[in-house]
């Protein structure tokens, strides 16, 4: 009977083992399968991200690895970020790419002018993100977002840390975008500290194109850059204004301590005859800067034309020159 009743007990004992270890299996599943959810949650999560931008909220990939950029300055702040764009608008000067970033350049398709894209070769690329700006674009960006994310910039004048910092977001480089700025502000408090009493020199500005002669002013890329610096403007260069297109009469408003001047040529000529034609009028050569041998030539490409962060160093180098020996 004794042996019986073990019999049973060892019997019972051991349903209640497997049963345990059941149970125990089954929590362990559904653990795991809670863990898998969680995960595919926090994935799905990080595929998009939502942006504010001057078109509104966009939602951009977390990631992106196929990058489409339609203005200049963008493709800088793109390289400055270690980001190789799959295609890019032509430089405005350049074959097809400016000197300082050809290099870098090599294999990104040329999608045209920025003024006016190859929407049919940006669909063709597959680019699961593009960016562009407004002040170029707005009238193809429907057809741009039904390609990719499509994120603007409002303009394209002095604000190019503004704009960098969209682009860094854009591409989910915001730690990387930091360390650019910071290193641009730190190349532009040592050149200051160099500058000392010569920022008190009055800087004139004067840009030659086609048919044309400008004064530029504050709101300008390279105006910018002097304004951070702490230079002083001439009297009728000191105000907050982009340009003003102006005639001879206008030369002698140019004078100040120190000029740079520099010439937007597209490979026809037009641009360097009009440099050549004001140089060598009466009114020019009689300008105490131009007589001081003060008037410099300048690269139009690093101090107005490019607009980015690779330009802006390179411009801090190229000013360094004129005054620090």
């Amino acid at each position: 009977m004794m042996k019986k009743w073990n019999g049973i007990i060892l019997m019972l004992l051991a349903a209640v083992l497997v049963l345990s270890a059941c149970g125990s299996n089954s929590g362990n599943t559904a653990n795991t399968s809670e863990t898998g959810n969680k995960e595919a949650e926090q994935s799905a999560g990080d595929a998009n991200r939502t942006i504010d931008t001057i078109m509104g909220k966009v939602e951009v990939p977390a990631h992106p690895q196929r990058v489409v950029v339609l203005t200049n300055e963008g493709t800088e702040a793109l390289l400055a970020l270690g980001v190789k764009p799959v295609g890019a608008v032509k430089s405005w000067t350049g074959d097809p790419w400016y000197p300082h970033i050809k290099d870098q350049m090599q294999g990104v398709e040329n999608l045209g002018e920025e003024s006016q894209p190859n929407v049919e070769a940006i669909a063709a690329l597959k680019p699961d993100l593009i960016l562009g700006t407004k002040m170029r674009q707005e009238k193809i960006y429907d057809q741009l977002s039904a390609i990719a994310p499509t994120v603007f910039s409002e303009t394209l004048r002095g604000e190019w840390k503004d704009n960098f910092k969209l682009w860094a977001n854009a591409v989910n480089q915001q730690s990387k975008g930091d360390e650019v700025l910071a290193a641009y502000d730190k190349h532009v408090a040592d050149l200051k500290a160099e500058l000392g009493d010569k920022l008190n020199m009055k800087v004139s500005m004067v840009r030659f194109m086609a048919g044309k002669a400008r004064m530029y002013y504050k709101d300008t890329f390279s105006g910018l850059i002097l304004s951070e610096l702490g230079f002083a403007r001439t009297k009728s260069q000191d105000n907050d204004g982009f340009f003003d297109d102006v005639g001879k009469e206008r030369i002698p408003e140019m004078d100040g301590d120190i000029m740079f001047y520099f010439t937007y040529d597209t490979g026809n000529g037009k641009g360097n005859e009009m440099e050549k034609e004001w140089t060598n009028d009466k009114l020019w050569k009689n300008l105490d800067v131009v007589k001081k041998g003060n008037a410099h030539k300048v690269d139009d490409v690093i101090w107005n034309t490019a607009g980015g962060v690779l330009a802006a160093n390179l411009m801090l180098d190229q000013l360094k020159t004129y005054f620090v020996k």
